[in-house]
């Protein structure tokens, strides 16, 4: 059972067409550092979380979007939410690198319980990533 002072890493497996552009996009791009590995997947360290990028080209890609705050949000998506001060560099680094934004950076749900600032992407293999932060992580479960 997990506790205020204790957190359970999360482990998500996820399909992509290449294993050099996995390493380059979640090991270069997002700085992940690479884990184990064999010529068919590769585990990287996602913020604390284990990611394996298995190699199943017929299974990528972005499908279904669901409307979030006026905007279409990725149904299949997964991500990390980082402090303010490292999402913000994130935003800034994906930015510079002219990343193609599925919603660009912003802060959504504005004065509201749960206000967040938010980013989604698409991975070199169609996998949406969504990097969020709260101000004040305590409403991460806000009603």
């Amino acid at each position: 059972m997990s506790t205020a002072t204790t957190r359970i890493p999360f482990h998500l497996a996820f399909p992509v067409r290449d294993i050099a552009e996995a390493r380059a996009f979640y090991g270069e791009l997002l700085g992940c550092p690479e884990g184990r590995s064999a010529p068919e997947w590769v585990d990287f360290d996602f913020y604390g979380h284990q990611i394996v990028a298995h190699l199943a080209p017929d299974e990528c890609g972005h499908r279904q979007s669901s409307a979030v705050d006026g905007h279409d949000v990725p149904v299949r998506h997964f991500g990390a939410i980082l402090p303010m001060d490292q999402w913000q560099r994130m935003a800034d680094k994906l930015v510079a690198r002219q990343t193609q934004f599925v919603i660009e950076p912003y802060v959504r749900f504005k004065g509201e319980p749960g206000e967040q600032a938010t980013m989604f992407f698409l991975d070199p293999s169609g996998n949406a990533i969504e990097m969020k932060s709260f101000a004040d992580l305590s409403s991460l479960f806000a009603r």
